[in-house]
């Protein structure tokens, strides 16, 4: 009898407890993860560039005023025009000395990040790879974009740029 009196004395409170909880607190920390692979059987380099969905569909909507949501677009082809815009102007390579220009691929949502993919056709060989990457840097002024280069199957280089810098650059 002892024990049901408790059980009813503890729902009730667990019940005002969990409701006057907070919602969670965005992420504490703001980064981007941009990957580079040289692909030398196909003769091109695939690239992905991960962030955080909302931090993704808030600069989305700060620069190009409308409604975002990546994670279950009506307008799909509307998002992937969004995410293009903000991929070709946030960042760019120039490949042994040489800009280079990206062919846009799409975006797909993995838990709590989104994933842009593009890639960069006829790249036969690489010795020296040259990043501008801003991705984020028109919303926070704590970004953080890592960045890994990987070629020939598995030469890994890794650099990361704090805000404001935009530029590296990776030497084989």
């Amino acid at each position: 009898m002892a024990a049901s009196i408790y059980k009813w004395l503890i729902i009730p409170s667990l019940v005002i407890l969990l409701s006057s909880a907070r919602p969670p607190a965005p992420h504490p920390f703001h980064v981007s993860v941009v990957e580079v692979n040289h692909n030398t059987a196909d003769k091109d380099l695939e690239i992905s560039c991960k962030i955080f969905t909302d931090d993704f569909e808030n600069v989305l909507e700060q620069n190009y005023k409308t409604k975002v949501d990546l994670t279950n677009p009506s307008n799909k082809a509307a998002m992937d025009s969004l995410v293009k815009k903000y991929i070709f102007n946030h960042l760019s390579l120039k490949v042994n000395g040489r800009p280079v220009s990206f062919s846009y691929i799409g975006f797909e949502i993995q838990s709590e990040a989104a994933y842009g993919y593009v890639e960069v056709d006829n790249v036969p060989s690489l010795s020296k790879l040259e990043i501008a990457n801003s991705l984020m840097y028109d919303l926070f002024d704590d970004q953080v974009n890592i960045m890994h280069v990987t070629i020939n199957g598995g030469n890994r280089k890794s650099t990361k740029l704090d805000y404001p810098d935009k530029q590296t650059s990776f030497s084989w």
